[in-house]
């Protein structure tokens, strides 16, 4: 069938992003579901750092790429084998697909699935296989998604299903931004009663970190950012302290905050000093959490002897380690019940054609959460 997509053809576009159109609004052939796969019409998908990652060259891909990865949507069609999905489902996206047999699936860490990873970097389905064609060319799928288009197709285990209640604009939210965000802290850095959070980054993943902080029952909940209308939403959210991590004495705040420092601090900038200013603001025997994607040449910098001797634990989180067929849900239910209000993330709705607007809003950081709707 024939779709129409946003389709990036090169990296490292100058901005404004508005005027140089690193997304092309193109026609692209969609072939049907093959074993284990789904069709599936989008109907709303969030703007991410993550996208707008590849189209600054942060995160290379292979190119030309239907991008989009946080998505949702209504089920048209199934391949063979697949029993329990049927047409008029609604579903969530997962950027991060569980093969449900390797050692990480297995052991409930699905987010680290082996195949999944070799896939996504490839830009096919977990299949190995390829749906997106132009003019006889390939066209590669962005992380098992790509989801800027009228329709996907994607594997079974790239999918959740949800509620058909629940909006889809809402939906959306929760194939990125709510798991990773709530998931850093609450699931990867293990919050517990009591203790005291730092959120460093308030986009639209770092602000989902200070409602999981909040929900989770921190003490404090410091939310830190060098923009000031992104402190006062995070402040508006239930953030107990904020701190513009620009200030000289922004880590000073933080310990007088905390009596020496927090138990958690969660990143989320994907920038070495945003996580330096974390680490620095990490009490001893704390523990720090990025979900940041810097380039892949970036480093940062530790000392292991003051590692060991304030025993401190440096931690990656992605996806915000969940398994989405199970946390999906329940956050959505959260959601429901009042307790999770992501609706409050979501700043702009947007068309499709709109979509590089959106990207240079995000790049400007103008936005907390943008969602193409398709309806």
């Amino acid at each position: 069938m024939k779709i129409r997509a946003a389709v990036i053809h090169e990296m490292e576009r100058s901005r404004p992003y508005s005027e140089s159109l690193p997304l092309s609004i193109e026609e692209v052939e969609l072939d049907p579901p093959g074993a284990g796969e789904v069709l599936v019409k989008i109907r709303a998908a969030g703007l991410c750092h993550s996208d707008l990652s590849t189209i600054n060259g942060d995160r290379p891909r292979p190119l030309p790429m239907v991008l989009g990865h946080e998505a949702a949507g209504e089920v048209v069609e199934v391949g063979t084998g697949v029993s329990d999905l049927a047409p008029g489902d609604h579903v969530v996206f997962s950027f991060a697909p569980s093969c449900g047999g390797c050692a990480s699936c297995l052991s409930g860490r699905a987010a680290l699935c082996a195949p999944g990873q070799v896939a996504n970097t490839a830009g096919h389905l977990l299949s190995g296989d390829i749906r997106l064609h132009q003019d006889g060319q390939t066209v590669y799928h962005h992380i098992g998604v790509s989801g800027f288009a009228e329709y996907a197709v994607a594997s079974r285990r790239s999918l959740t299903k949800i509620d058909p209640e629940l909006p889809f604009h809402i939906a959306a939210l929760f194939g990125c931004a709510v798991l990773t965000g709530v998931g850093a802290v609450v699931h990867t850095a293990g919050l517990r009663l009591g203790q005291s959070v730092l959120v460093v980054g308030l986009g639209g993943v770092g602000l989902a970190a200070v409602m999981g902080a909040i929900g989770g029952g921190a003490k404090h909940v410091i939310a830190a950012d060098i923009a000031d209308d992104k402190l006062e939403t995070a402040r508006a959210l239930g953030a107990t302290h904020i701190v513009n991590s620009g200030d000289p004495d922004a880590i000073q705040q933080v310990r007088e905050i905390t009596g020496g420092g927090v138990d958690i601090a969660a990143e989320f900038a994907g920038v070495s000093k945003a996580l330096e200013f974390a680490y620095e603001c990490t009490a001893r025997g704390g523990t720090t959490v990025t979900s940041g994607l810097p380039h892949p040449d970036v480093r940062f910098a530790i000392s292991p002897t003051r590692m060991v001797a304030e025993e401190r634990t440096l931690k990656g989180s992605y996806l915000g380690g969940h398994v989405p067929s199970l946390d999906v849900p329940e956050y959505i239910a959260l959601y429901q019940s009042g307790r999770l209000p992501v609706d409050r993330l979501l700043t702009h709705r947007l068309r499709l054609d709109e979509i590089n607007l959106g990207f240079e809003r995000l790049a400007k950081g103008e936005a907390i959460r943008q969602v193409i709707e398709f309806d």
